[in-house]
């Protein structure tokens, strides 16, 4: 290396950077759309403009954000005015914004639109076909990038929360080509397995980013996997600026992976709360309860039939004996009746009686032969026999004349 070619300190270099940048490039407006933008708790906006080649680091400071009239958001095509500076610590350029117009929609924020817009058409989005969350989760189904930092969050909101949540994790990559049909996929599998694996519902989660970083949860496959999902399911991508279709079409959108957790479990606490206010209602339930069966007892004790025993069977013994002086007078009467109705009958047969008729010197006669009554002289012959009955005794006699006259 020639001797004359002058030695730079990084800082000596930075700073020539900066002054250069400084002074070739301190008015220049910019078009390119908005992407990765973040907001510091003082109020700073980072972001990042681009376009089909290339893109370029910004900044705009909270003095000139509370001036603008442009609400900045990913996906916003806009003309930023401002000068290029070099930020030392990092060693790269950006742009320090001073003053931004809104131009238009940006290529990825039209195509975030026309597809949510064809798809709130066929009725994905609508409230009726939201299912309720269960009201006992025992295991939840999580889809998302195992080394990723939502997953830390949201196992540590559920340890903190509630330790009686199972936790079955689907590894599947969440940015990035091809991401949202492994995204879909593993919500099917879920489906699919849910019996044998026991999960309740699923969770999508995701930390946050720009537009770009979020688009695969903007995918038809992955949105139509959802709307088909029997298991009811919670997106929890991106902050809560960070509005996906996924967010749309879930049973449930929680804002952050954290608050997901907090969605999908019970506080302890207040666990613990509802527990002692059951224990409080149970122990006066069984309370109640012996008060109540003590007076029934009481009340069967008292009763007479306890406290004097035989007097229900003296009363039941009574009630017998009144019974059978009833039912020996009702026979008494009714057998006089008998008695008067057999004597009455009695006289009429014996006043209709023959043997009264041979009282009074009548007698009958009969053939001896066939007992036929003799009424007539014509019906016999001399020669017959005839038996003749009087009211003492009765007369053999042989017929030896007949007058018929």
């Amino acid at each position: 290396m020639p001797e004359t070619v002058p030695i730079w300190s990084v800082s000596q270099l930075t700073n020539g950077l900066q002054n250069l940048l400084g002074t070739v490039f301190s008015e220049v407006r910019v078009c390119g759309e908005i992407t990765n933008l973040t907001q510091s708790g003082a109020g700073h906006c980072y972001f990042s403009l681009k376009d089909a080649q290339a893109q370029i680091s910004a900044v705009m400071w909270s003095g000139v954000r509370k001036r603008c009239a442009v609400e900045l958001r990913d996906g916003m095509e806009v003309v930023c005015e401002g000068r290029l500076d070099v930020y030392p610590p990092r060693g790269t350029y950006q742009l320090n914004v001073s003053g931004v117009e809104a131009k238009g929609v940006g290529s990825l924020e039209l195509a975030f639109l026309r597809l949510k817009h064809r798809l709130a058409s066929e009725g994905l989005f609508l409230p009726e076909h939201k299912k309720p969350l269960p009201e006992h989760i025992r295991k939840v189904g999580v889809i998302t990038s195992p080394q990723g930092a939502a997953i830390r969050d949201f196992l540590q909101v559920l340890r903190r929360r509630w330790g009686g949540l199972d936790v079955v994790i689907y590894p599947s990559p969440v940015q990035g080509k091809g991401a949202a049909a492994q995204l879909a996929e593993g919500v099917a599998f879920l489906n699919r397995h849910a019996g044998e694996l026991g999960i309740d519902c699923v969770a999508l989660i995701r930390g946050g980013g720009s537009l770009e970083d979020l688009w695969e949860f903007n995918e038809e496959v992955l949105v139509r996997a959802i709307f088909t999902s029997e298991l009811p399911v919670i997106s929890g991508v991106g902050h809560e600026i960070d509005v996906t279709l996924c967010d749309l079409v879930a049973d449930r959108r929680a804002l952050t992976p954290s608050e997901a957790a907090e969605i999908l479990s019970p506080d302890v606490s207040n666990r613990q709360t509802q527990l002692r206010q059951l224990e409080v209602r149970l122990g006066r339930a069984v309370e109640n309860f012996l008060q109540r069966r003590e007076q029934s007892l009481l009340a069967f004790q008292n009763h007479p039939v306890f406290r004097f025993p035989y007097r229900a069977i003296e009363e039941k013994r009574q009630i017998l004996d009144d019974w059978e002086m009833f039912l020996r007078r009702t026979m008494a009467v009714r057998l006089e009746g008998i008695r008067q109705d057999l004597v009455r009958h009695a006289g009429q047969l014996e006043s209709l009686s023959p043997l009264k008729v041979l009282s009074r010197g009548y007698s009958l006669t009969q053939r001896a032969d066939n007992g036929q009554m003799v009424k007539n002289g014509l019906q016999l012959a001399v020669g017959d026999v005839l038996v003749t009955r009087l009211e003492q005794g009765r007369v053999v006699s042989c017929v030896r004349e007949i007058h018929p006259e």
